[in-house]
């Protein structure tokens, strides 16, 4: 090239994004910081997937809410069968299942809080605490009856069922890990469900996700959280029929 620099046409745009555009390359093969870089991603995500979550240390961080806490944990009895059996993550096991039907208030509750690993016990333990003591908050001062929290291993999101449905509670929303990127093994889901109960699909469930300090700030998700809770239980519903509307109501 005669000695002249040559400039990236893609530098500036690397400022405004985390993703791996226009890396490089030596000769055949890419530069080696960049190899490094996403064979160190690559080994965040796992561990993420395979990290068991540390419940002392979440209940520690959770201590503000004042609240009872139940230790729960779902039928895969181990992370291996937590990742081939999905079906079994859904469902509480039977020691789990007799926790709570002796801990239920006995008027039921508005709001079951969920905390459980999901798919990345990293992103639970990191962001989960900020979230729930914030939307704890939000709820309590409009003046909504929490359910004890529950915190549960080896937990899919629709095991916020039978918990929410066991502890009488008009609304649930589970907060735990999501499947990790290359660059985002921290990210956190939340899931709620107008009238818990075994059987609810998908589709009647809102989901809230990459609650992350990179992605969606905790305080901002349980901002939106707060709203989307209590739309569910004004209206009687949640899922596909439940949006944000909250730019189109500060405009009315």
């Amino acid at each position: 090239m005669n000695g002249r620099r040559v400039d990236d046409p893609w530098g500036d745009l690397r400022a405004f994004t985390p993703a791996r555009i226009a890396l490089g390359r030596a000769g055949g093969s890419l530069p080696t910081a960049a190899l490094l870089g996403f064979q160190a991603a690559t080994a965040a995500a796992r561990d993420a997937v395979w990290r068991e979550l540390d419940l002392d240390r979440l209940e520690a961080d959770l201590a503000l809410l004042g609240r009872p806490v139940l230790r729960l944990a779902s039928r895969a009895t181990d992370r291996a069968t937590f990742l081939r059996r999905p079906d079994l993550g859904r469902q509480l096991d039977a020691a789990s299942a007799a926790t709570l039907t002796g801990s239920a208030p006995v008027e039921g509750c508005d709001v079951a809080i969920i905390i459980g690993d999901g798919l990345s016990a990293t992103a639970a333990q990191a962001h989960a605490p900020a979230v729930a003591l914030a939307l704890s908050e939000l709820l309590q001062a409009r003046g909504l009856r929490l359910g004890p929290l529950a915190l549960v291993r080896q937990a899919r999101v629709a095991v916020e069922d039978p918990i929410g449905a066991a502890l009488g509670a008009r609304a649930a929303i589970i907060l735990l890990g999501e499947r990790p990127g290359l660059g985002s093994a921290d990210s956190l889901g939340a899931y709620l469900v107008f009238g818990p109960r075994p059987g609810r699909t998908d589709a009647e469930r809102n989901c809230v996700s990459n609650i992350r300090p990179e992605g969606l700030h905790p305080a901002a998700a349980a901002e939106l959280l707060g709203w989307l809770l209590g739309e569910a239980l004004r209206r009687g519903l949640s899922g596909v029929d439940l949006k944000d509307e909250r730019r189109l109501l500060d405009a009315r």
